[in-house]
Parts: C-alpha cells; structure tokens; sequence
C-alpha cells in the first residue's frame, strides 16, 4: 500500500470516528448540548481535527443522517425485484422496522430529532428523507395503479399514513413506551409487523 493509500484510508477511518461518536452523543445527550468540543475530547482529538472534515456542528449531523439514510436505501433497493408491489410494500415496511429496532441512535436522528427541519425552514432540501419517502411513495403508487390498495386515491396521502402508522410504533418500542405490555423483545416485534401485516390488510380489502 502506497502512502496515498494509506493516508486515504486514515482519512476515512478518522472521518468515521467522528460519526460514530457524533452519532452516540447526538442521541445520548442531545444535538443543542453536544459540542464539537465535546465530541473531539471523547475520541482523544482537538476540535481542529474535526473542523478539518466538518464546516460545524449542523454539517456534522447532515452526514450523521447521510449514512444512516444511505444504509436504509440500500435495504430498500433490495426490494425491487419483488414483482407484486403489496408484497413489496410490506418488505418496505419490514425493513423500515427492523433497521429501526436494530438502530435507535440512528433512527432517532434521521427521525425525532428536530434539529434538522430548521434547515428545511431555511430552503434547505431534505433530500435524504425525499428519498426514502420517495421509495415508499412510488410502490404505494404503483399498488393503487393495480387496485391493491382501494381506499386512497392520492399515493402521497396514503403514503404518510403508512409511514405515521408504523413510525409509531418504532417510537413506542424505542422509548420503551411498550414494555407496559409486559411482552418479550421477541414477542413486541412481532407484535410490530403482526400490525404492519393487519394495516395492509385493511387498504387492501375491497
């Protein structure tokens, strides 16, 4: 390996250092108390070192979220070939739950967090949540034009209805709103998709 090489591949494992912790703090102590200076003197850096791969703290959460979306999206991507858009839309549904459950750091800061919306307020575009819900949108759309789904006509509409409808519940099995039910983790996510299940009965039912 040539020392080009090299100082690529520590520039990379730096850079992911940074989102690791960036990711745990983010979540664990919340986006307004982290500082960047918070984050350096945990992985053992100066703050200099961080502003060498992020402009600031909100740049720092855009690529938090980048990632996070990214791997979601390429869990989507895998759904393609599933020729019936019903059948796609459930294994959507599926892998927006399980990324959830297997990532709360994550998918709180893709998700709760509101930090990021102020940048929307200010023009900037939300392309990584666009995406993802572009995804959803799209098979939604696709089931309608089927007449799979029978008590919507407009595919945005219902497209929010699904994602509200299992976000919810992700949120309530993550802030362990859930655990009132006295359930096993096991026995709580199948609960979760039994629902997904039930939800996508009910639009599709003539």
């Amino acid at each position: 390996m040539g020392i080009s090489d090299r100082k690529e591949r520590e520039r990379l494992e730096m850079r992911e250092l940074i989102l690791t912790e960036a990711t745990r703090m983010f979540a664990k102590v919340g986006y307004e108390e982290t500082s960047i200076r918070a984050i350096a003197k945990k992985i053992e850096y100066s703050p200099a070192t961080i502003y060498n791969y992020f402009t600031d703290k909100d740049d720092l959460l855009m690529a938090v979220q980048e990632v996070a979306f990214n791997r979601l999206l390429v869990e989507f991507a895998k759904t393609v070939s599933i020729e019936s858009p019903l059948d796609r839309l459930y294994a959507i549904g599926r892998i927006y739950v399980e990324f959830a459950l297997a990532n709360p750091e994550h998918y709180q800061l893709m998700f709760i967090l509101a930090a990021p919306m102020k940048f929307i307020d200010h023009g900037v575009k939300w392309e990584m949540g666009n995406h993802a819900f572009g995804f959803l949108r799209q098979t939604v759309q696709e089931c309608m034009d089927k007449g799979l789904i029978k008590h919507y006509s407009d595919s945005r509409l219902a497209s929010v209805m699904l994602w509200g409808q299992v976000h919810g519940l992700v949120s309530l099995h993550n802030c362990h709103r859930l655990s009132i039910l006295q359930m096993q983790e096991s026995e709580l996510h199948d609960t979760i998709f039994a629902s997904l299940q039930t939800l996508l009965r009910m639009l599709s039912a003539g």
